[in-house]
């Protein structure tokens, strides 16, 4: 979807860049996890590491994910209104987060998006957009002033009756921090994590290289250019790329929580960060917003840099994404 053609295209092409420059000194594995595959490319001589890596990101999914109704996540769904729980402290962790990145996007960005969520699949499946009626009902459930998260506790609540928390748009980005720094404590000082090529995180540079590097597809799935990657996180989100159809109609699976409603233009952000987490709520925010004011946003946080491309192939990028991800544009043209 995002980088290269398929999944498991991207980190193998980036690892095969690597090897050529360093002899081949590279190992890797990929794994199914959090709806997608988790890919890792590290120095052959580390590879013993892998094992324990997917049995961690096994763990963050079981925690995280809204499709087990076992998972604490789903349950804490369930539990809404009926007071305080005690969560694992990656869950308490990734809400309190999640409640700083609604905050710091103006509430672009929001986990409690669930109801609309919900809401839309259902209209989905019947083939007829919501009532205003509904979508006014699910927005009034909408919102982090309804989530309260303490992670030196282990502890979270959601304070209203059909309240639901979606972790989709961050908990992959969060998952990488964790596995990046888990790595990096047992001596790894280079590797490539990637779920999906949409949520990456590099460590260090490949072994005799600058940095990792990669192809970013654009908005109509040709290339926009190339990167390179070192001791930082990058974020993929697009507008229509998972789109749904009622009565003919394509609305994108990326929701506004302020107006209810699903994007509809098609558009392509990618966002790097020193926080996986953060690059992932910025991705989503840089979609909804407005491009300058999206921009602005990004442009004002010392860590982070973005790039916006639109359907019609313009590019638009704050001051310092060349330079931090030393960016190619590459010309119109399309992978096959």
């Amino acid at each position: 979807m995002i980088l290269i053609r398929a999944a498991g295209i991207a980190v193998a092409c980036v690892a095969a860049l690597a090897c050529a420059q360093s002899g081949g000194r590279l190992g890797g594995d990929g794994r199914y996890a959090m709806g997608t595959v988790l890919e890792i490319t590290l120095p052959a001589s580390q590879t013993g590491e892998l094992e324990r890596v997917f049995e961690r990101a096994a763990q963050l999914d079981e925690i995280f994910t809204r499709f087990d109704p076992g998972s604490d996540l789903s349950r804490l769904n369930r539990d809404a209104g009926r007071g305080e729980r005690s969560v694992p402290r990656d869950l308490a962790q990734l809400l309190d987060d999640a409640i700083g990145f609604s905050r710091l996007t103006q509430g672009s960005f929001d986990v409690t998006v669930g109801p609309l969520v919900n809401l839309w699949s259902r209209a989905a499946k019947r083939g007829k957009k919501p009532t205003r009626a509904e979508l006014a009902t699910a927005r009034a459930l909408v919102g982090t002033r309804h989530l309260r998260a303490d992670p030196k506790r282990a502890r979270a609540e959601l304070l209203r009756p059909g309240v639901s928390v979606d972790l989709d748009g961050v908990a992959k980005g969060y998952a990488l921090d964790v596995l990046g720094d888990e790595l990096r404590a047992r001596g790894v000082r280079s590797a490539l994590l990637s779920f999906g090529q949409s949520s990456v995180r590099a460590l260090g540079p490949p072994p005799e290289g600058p940095g990792w590097r990669m192809l970013i597809r654009d908005a109509s799935d040709g290339v926009a250019g190339t990167i390179s990657l070192r001791d930082r996180s990058l974020s993929i989100s697009g507008s229509l790329s998972q789109a749904l159809v009622i009565d003919g109609v394509r609305y994108g699976h990326l929701i506004d929580p302020r107006s209810g409603r699903p994007l509809m233009r098609r558009g392509m952000a990618a966002v790097t960060s020193g926080s996986g987490a953060q690059a992932e709520a910025l991705s989503k925010a840089l979609l909804i917003l407005e491009p300058a004011e999206g921009l602005a946003l990004i442009e004002s946080l010392p860590e982070a840099e973005g790039l916006l491309l639109g359907a019609d192939g313009s590019k638009q990028m704050t001051s310092g994404w060349t330079e931090v991800t030393r960016f190619q544009s590459a010309p119109a043209y399309s992978i096959r």
